[in-house]
């Protein structure tokens, strides 16, 4: 712990209640860190703090003890409606995180309540445990509060329980305020308190003086904190014991050297980053067959229900494999990670400091390792200079065992992994286009045919990339996939219904259905948006985020075939709507908002 300590708790210039300190030393952290030396005493001095420190540095604690510091100091008590506490941060990960925290300390405190709002759970359940037990804390996603802000017709006022409100965190506040929060974010502070303290923690923090004023501070007390050991000229962003790394190999040997490093480390904590949904959903069942005897977890935006119990299991965990996105890459703190492998170097470049800094965190050591292609290499001078974050290179062994064909074999297989392997290069290809340092990946340079022998596909997608080329260098399969069959038995019945409806459309000519004419052209849209309102408001009772993404996938088919059968599209353009289906969005905007995730996180 060296490189990190500052002093034991005693000797801070606030005394700390008993019960803070007792539970610091049942969580055996005798010392504190910089950022709490230097957080804290501000805090409980009633000053608004916007500290900015290296990743994995203990800025958790740094607002946890404050909150519950300045509760406890409060003249009137709490009532049980009345919130005093409110942490906002980006994920749904990071507040289970935070809220485990809380419950730790909270457990010498049992006069204060604490909710945790995320996404993933049902909204009515979360307003009826309010309303229940009532909440002086409350942790949560923006997404999500601000739905709970609206519910004032299910019978929770929380404008009103928000009133008098003593503190307010914004955690991972740069995040908090890219474009995609700034809107949820400026509806919750409409409804917050002027007189309150704030506090804005972060890895990187933004240094644009607008936003910090629109998040609410008043004069607030800026602080950078370097670890001991750091030239004070140096502002180097990662960790000091992290061990970071970059590889360089080919398109059609990444995948091969990644399960060899994978295999022959199994039996520590290993981090996989990949760039879309989709490349998590194809990879990580390949590591699931290929690398034996160990436990591999996928996580990405796009899992909702599931997300939550992902990665509560994984932390558990002592040895094994997460297979994850960017949704992973901040603020996350996972027990003894010894390396985290970056498959895909992320959309930014302040994403792969975030990414890293998922081990060697609170002094322990850490190693990371990312992956590049050899028209990459200029990726790793840009770090040292963009983000002072210097990488050593790593060679890895030529011989490695070729699994692509393995690959091909579980494609051959199910029908379900052909399609995973489609989306996932196509996702690939289009994020690919949208990275920031276009100057690098660029997206004209990709060898497409290697490329594609690397996802080890047995067919190229049909997508715009390639309208027109042949790709003479990728030899497809001479199996017909169109009779590769799912494994799942329902999802292959109803494949093959559709199938048999339109080989009998070949035969028949439908004609288009009239208009109805004897109802006006504005009843009908307002029935249709009367039924579309009902609907949604369903679904946002029930709790249900999406549905299953290839059961939707199955009813999109179904649709475009009655559109076939009412004779709204031609043969030809059916078939390319399902060929679409299968490969992937035809909009890059479409595949963006859908595959890809960058510096957006998730909110809701």
């Amino acid at each position: 712990m060296d490189n990190t300590t500052e002093g034991t708790w005693e000797s801070l210039p606030v005394k700390l209640n008993e019960g803070i300190l007792q539970t610091l030393e049942e969580v055996k952290f005798t010392h504190m860190t910089p950022v709490q030396a230097a957080c804290i005493p501000l805090f409980m001095r009633n000053k608004d703090v916007a500290a900015e420190a290296v990743t994995g540095s203990g800025k958790t604690l740094a607002f946890v003890i404050p909150i519950i510091e300045l509760l406890l100091k409060r003249e009137e008590k709490l009532k049980k409606m009345q919130v005093g506490a409110l942490v906002v941060t980006p994920t749904r990960e990071l507040a289970l995180q935070i809220s485990e925290v809380m419950k730790q300390f909270l457990q010498k405190f049992p006069q204060f309540t604490q909710i945790l709002l995320i996404g993933g759970t049902n909204p009515i359940e979360d307003v009826e445990k309010f309303k229940e037990h009532g909440a002086h804390i409350v942790i949560a996603t923006p997404g999500r509060l601000e739905d709970m802000f609206r519910r004032k017709a299910d019978g929770l006022d929380l404008a009103s329980s928000v009133k008098g409100l003593d503190v307010l965190v914004l955690d991972e506040a740069d995040r908090l305020l890219d474009m995609g929060f700034e809107a949820s974010l400026n509806n919750i502070l409409g409804f917050l308190p002027k007189q309150r303290r704030t506090g804005l923690f972060s890895a990187t923090q933004t240094q644009e003086l607008e936003k910090l004023v629109r998040a609410g501070l008043r004069n607030p007390v800026r602080i950078t904190v370097k670890e001991k050991g750091v030239a004070a000229t140096s502002m180097q962003k990662t960790p000091s014991r992290l061990s970071n790394y970059y590889t360089i190999c080919r398109s059609e040997n990444k995948f091969n050297h990644l399960v060899t490093f994978l295999r022959q480390h199994k039996h520590e904590k290993n981090l996989v980053f990949f760039s879309t949904c989709a490349c998590v959903e194809y990879y990580g069942r390949a590591l699931e067959v290929l690398v034996k005897k160990a436990d591999v977890h996928c996580i990405h935006g796009k899992m909702k229900n599931k997300r939550n119990k992902i990665f509560a299991d994984f932390r558990a965990l002592k040895s094994g494999i997460l297979v994850c996105t960017d949704v992973m890459a901040r603020g996350i703190d996972i027990p003894d990670v010894n390396w985290v492998l970056q498959y895909d170097p992320p959309s930014n470049a302040s994403a792969f400091v975030h990414r890293c800094g998922r081990t060697a965190r609170i002094g322990n050591q850490g190693n990371a390792l990312v992956f590049l292609l050899p028209m990459e290499e200029a990726y790793v001078n840009f770090l040292s200079i963009n983000q002072k974050c210097p990488l050593q290179k790593m060679v890895l062994s030529g011989d490695v065992p070729d699994v692509l064909p393995k690959v091909k074999t579980l494609a051959l297989a199910d029908r379900a992994m052909f399609d995973r392997g489609m989306r996932a290069f196509v996702s690939y290809v289009q994020a690919y286009a949208k990275h920031e340092c276009s100057l690098i990946f660029r997206s004209k340079d990709l060898d497409l045919a290697t490329l594609a022998r690397g996802f080890a596909l047995l067919r190229l997608p049909k997508m715009p990339e390639l309208r027109g080329d042949t790709l003479p260098d990728f030899k497809e399969t001479t199996v017909d996939t169109d009779k590769i069959r799912y494994k799942d038995k329902q999802r292959e019945k109803l494949r093959q219904k559709l199938l048999l409806e339109l080989k009998d459309q070949v035969k028949i000519s439908y004609p288009k259905k009239n208009f109805i004419k004897n109802k006006s052209w504005s009843k009908q849209r307002s029935k249709k948006e009367r039924r579309e309102k009902r609907s949604a408001k369903r679904r946002r009772d029930e709790g249900s985020d999406v549905e299953d993404e290839e059961m939707q996938e199955l009813l999109n088919d179904t649709r475009i075939l009655k559109k076939l059968k009412k004779g709204k599209i031609t043969e030809e353009d059916f078939e390319n709507q399902i060929s679409a289906q299968i490969s992937g969005p035809k909009s890059k905007h479409k595949a963006g908002a859908a595959t890809h995730e960058g510096s957006g996180g998730e909110d809701v």
